[in-house]
C-alpha cells in the first residue's frame, strides 16, 4: 500500500503546484514590460513611504506601463501595482487616480475601482485584478521589478 501512496502524493504535489503568473498572461490590456526601478527612502520625495498606510505614485518613464503604485503595508511588507486599469486598453485616460487605499478609474464610460493593498477590484466591471509587480525592502531602498 504505501508503495502506491508515495507515487500519487508526488502527482498530486505536482498537480497542486500553480502559478500566478497565469492571471498576468491572461490579462489582454496590460502588456508586459521588463524593469526594475529603485527608490531612496531617504530622499524627501518618498518621505511618506517611510510609514504604513501611505502609498507613492511613480510615473517615471519606463517604470510600468503608466506608471506604479507602490503602498507601505507595515514597514516591512509594500505592495506595488501597475498604474494602469487593468480592465481597459492603456489610453490617454487609463492611469488610476490614488485617494487613500483606493485606485479609481479616469475614463469616463468606467466606473473600476480596486484596493492597492492587495489589488483587488471593489467596484466595477472587467474583473481583472491590478497588475502586480514584485517589490523589495533592502534597508532603505526599494526596488521594484517585473
Amino acid at each position: 500500500m504505501k508503495y502506491f501512496t508515495l507515487p500519487l502524493l508526488l502527482v498530486f504535489l505536482m498537480v497542486s503546484c500553480a502559478s500566478d503568473d497565469d492571471a498576468r498572461i491572461s490579462n489582454p490590456f496590460i502588456p508586459s514590460v521588463n524593469f526594475t526601478h529603485s527608490i531612496n527612502l531617504d530622499l524627501p520625495q518618498y518621505n511618506m513611504l517611510k510609514f504604513p498606510n501611505n502609498s507613492y505614485v511613480e510615473t517615471l518613464a519606463g517604470v510600468g506601463v503608466k506608471g506604479v503604485i507602490i503602498y507601505n503595508i507595515d514597514n516591512t511588507l509594500y505592495s506595488a501595482f501597475e498604474l494602469s486599469d487593468p480592465n481597459i486598453t492603456p489610453s490617454s485616460c487609463s492611469a488610476l487616480t490614488v485617494k487613500g487605499i483606493e485606485a479609481s478609474s479616469n475614463c469616463d464610460n468606467t466606473t473600476n475601482v480596486y484596493e492597492i493593498v492587495n489589488g483587488k477590484q471593489i467596484k466595477g466591471e472587467g474583473g481583472y485584478p491590478l497588475v502586480r509587480y514584485a517589490i523589495r525592502r533592502d534597508g532603505n531602498r526599494l526596488t521594484i521589478t517585473n
